[in-house]
């Protein structure tokens, strides 16, 4: 397929925030796990507001040190899409 460097970078790019979002869809339950509210730091509005944002950096960390493999098979798919879309291979 011949796709623009540009194109290919932005198709790699949501791959990779596809894979961080997932990872951190599989955290949050673990997350709701831990009850830090006894804890000498934890609890609170504070660290409910935060908890989420952390998560989500903590699975933008994961994917971006290997992941759990994700990104190559979503960004083939959606090269995939677009060649079938466009009809001819990235026009």
């Amino acid at each position: 397929m011949d796709i623009a460097p540009p194109a290919l970078a932005t198709v790699q790019k949501a791959a990779r925030d596809f894979e961080a979002m997932a990872i951190g869809q599989l955290l949050a339950p673990m997350f709701d796990t831990v009850d830090s509210a006894h804890g000498l730091f934890g609890g609170g509005a504070g660290e409910e507001t935060w908890k989420p944002m952390l998560i989500a950096e903590f699975g933008k960390h994961i994917a971006a040190h290997g992941g759990f493999g994700l990104a190559a098979p979503v960004m083939a798919a959606m090269l995939r899409m677009q060649e079938a879309r466009t009809g001819s291979g990235g026009q």
